[in-house]
């Protein structure tokens, strides 16, 4: 069609307005502030990783040295449940590790590894009270204060149940229920 046939666009003067220049330099401005934002939060995100892999390996370090010293005195038995306390321990960490690696690839928050680590808090605080129990009742002798702790140690350890079933039926529904990878193409 040619130009002088077509009929005057009554908007386009309406429509000028968003080309405006100081429009152009806010949206330009908001764009490289954004950009510098995404950069800074990958620094984050990897120095904190650095930092949980540090933290993981010092921690299977200390796990070692234990497991060798009991080894070494022939106190295996005692020394087991600090071993696996410390083992657990490294485990959290490389879950909330995985967490923050998946942060940086995808720029998203994943729940299921946070339900993970707390998991696997529970059930280490679960092992811790069981030796402590174990150790309060070996002695032979029964006070009111041992009772006391000892009634205590059950409430917690039932608390703690009920919050381990609660875990793992969370972590269940979200993986029957997940989002699809196409879900977040949006985002």
């Amino acid at each position: 069609m040619n130009s002088e046939c077509r009929p005057p666009d009554l908007h386009a003067k309406n429509r000028l307005w968003w080309y405006h220049p100081q429009r152009m330099v806010e949206d330009r401005f908001r764009h490289n502030f954004g950009d510098f934002l995404g950069k800074a939060e990958v620094v984050i995100y990897s120095v904190l990783g650095a930092l949980l892999a540090i933290t993981a390996l010092a921690a299977i370090v200390s796990a070692g040295k234990l497991l060798w010293e009991g080894l070494l005195h022939w106190a295996v038995a005692t020394q087991i449940l600090q071993v696996l306390d410390q083992l657990l321990l490294v485990l959290m960490l490389v879950e909330i590790l995985h967490t923050v690696r998946i942060s940086i690839h995808s720029h998203i928050l994943v729940t299921e590894p946070f339900l993970v680590v707390g998991l696997i808090a529970s059930i280490r605080r679960i092992l811790v009270i069981t030796l402590e129990a174990a150790t309060l009742t070996k002695g032979g002798t029964w006070s009111a204060e041992s009772a006391g702790i000892f009634r205590a140690s059950m409430i917690e350890l039932g608390l703690l149940g009920l919050l381990v079933l609660t875990f793992v039926f969370c972590i269940t529904l979200l993986r029957r229920y997940a989002p699809s990878p196409k879900d977040f193409k949006d985002i």
